[in-house]
């Protein structure tokens, strides 16, 4: 009996801490990976719009069949128009988290996607409070501790958008010396103002991100079906994007997709994921709240720093250099990716 008992407890223990830990260690490597596979597309010629719509489109496809086999458990609430309005705003949310944040990482770097990250969890517990979904203690230490964090995540995102030191890692560590193309040198160096841009459209994607997950919550609160909700914010997410994106690259030559890295990046994106992370997330979400979620985003730096450093020859910096220049931007010269060695450099921060 008592030895049950123990099982019993065990077995509560993995599935409430142990398995939500994993899956969203899982998701953040899933998500960083998308991430530097997108870079990488788009220095083969990746349309932003098309990829972004793409990707939506996929991951609504192979949803339909699932949320009609496995969503039927869990009926509808009698008010279904406040839960739809939710869904709506899921998809207004993540369409628009996922726009700026690509065009983010199209003008800096996966690296800094990952680590502007770290405001997810300050954005998060800040919209928490204000939601009633998490109390404010200020004698209590876990509160003075996330209040903290917040403060430094948020001090943290500034130091690294605004300054970057030398060299610590670069391409040379991972793939045989090469001389840059020169002319793709001209075409894709980094500039101080674009590296700050990106930081800004990413500090605004985590911002979205966090609103995110505090609408999701709402909606699993009503209708805990995971894989239903999934569906109903990437259908809402395709129909919005359709005419903008559509409107925004008109050259329909465009829209066709060669059997290359393109298309492995939007399959990759779509299906695998994006579809991934939003389910886990959303399971994440219901089983432990939107904080405990967002406390996942600062892993992500250590991943992309090694996939940036593997797949993209990021150059890792450190500290400050007293000289004329300082690299603000990452060499971007996939060797396991994308054919070509490019060499983007940004200006120095005084």
């Amino acid at each position: 009996m008592r030895r049950s008992g123990e099982d019993t407890v065990a077995w509560s223990y993995f599935h409430r801490d142990v398995v939500p830990f994993a899956a969203m260690f899982a998701v953040e490597c899933s998500t960083v990976g998308s991430n530097t596979l997108y870079k990488a597309a788009t220095l083969r010629g990746l349309n932003f719009y098309v990829f972004i719509f793409y990707s939506y489109a996929a991951s609504t496809l192979v949803l339909l069949p699932l949320s009609l086999i496995f969503g039927r458990s869990k009926k509808l609430p009698s008010a279904k128009f406040p839960l739809f309005f939710k869904m709506f705003l899921l998809g207004i949310f993540g369409c628009m988290a996922r726009m700026v944040g690509f065009k983010g990482v199209e003008q800096s770097s996966p690296t800094l996607s990952s680590a502007m990250s770290n405001l997810t969890p300050a954005f998060t517990f800040t919209l928490a409070v204000i939601f009633r979904m998490e109390q404010v203690v200020l004698r209590s230490s876990a509160t003075q501790a996330k209040i903290i964090g917040g403060v430094l995540s948020i001090s943290g995102a500034l130091v690294i958008v605004l300054y970057k030191g030398p060299k610590v890692l670069s391409a040379a560590s991972f793939t045989p010396s090469s001389s840059p193309t020169s002319s793709l040198h001209q075409q894709l160096t980094s500039s101080e103002s674009s590296w700050i841009v990106g930081g800004i459209l990413l500090a605004s994607e985590f911002f979205l991100v966090s609103a995110w997950y505090i609408v999701q919550t709402l909606v699993m609160e009503v209708y805990p079906e995971e894989i239903t909700v999934v569906f109903f914010y990437n259908l809402f997410a395709t129909l919005v994007l359709a005419p903008i994106c559509l409107l925004a690259e008109r050259n329909l030559t465009s829209w066709v997709l060669k059997p290359d890295i393109t298309l492995a990046a939007i399959i990759y994106s779509g299906v695998f994921a994006s579809l991934f992370s939003e389910i886990t997330h959303t399971w994440g979400l219901h089983l432990k709240g939107p904080v405990y979620v967002s406390l996942f985003r600062p892993l992500s730096i250590a991943i992309a720093v090694a996939m940036g450093a593997i797949f993209l020859s990021d150059a890792l910096h450190l500290g400050r250099e007293d000289s004329t220049k300082t690299v603000a931007g990452s060499e971007h010269c996939a060797p396991l990716l994308v054919t070509h060695i490019v060499e983007d450099e940004g200006l120095s921060i005084r």
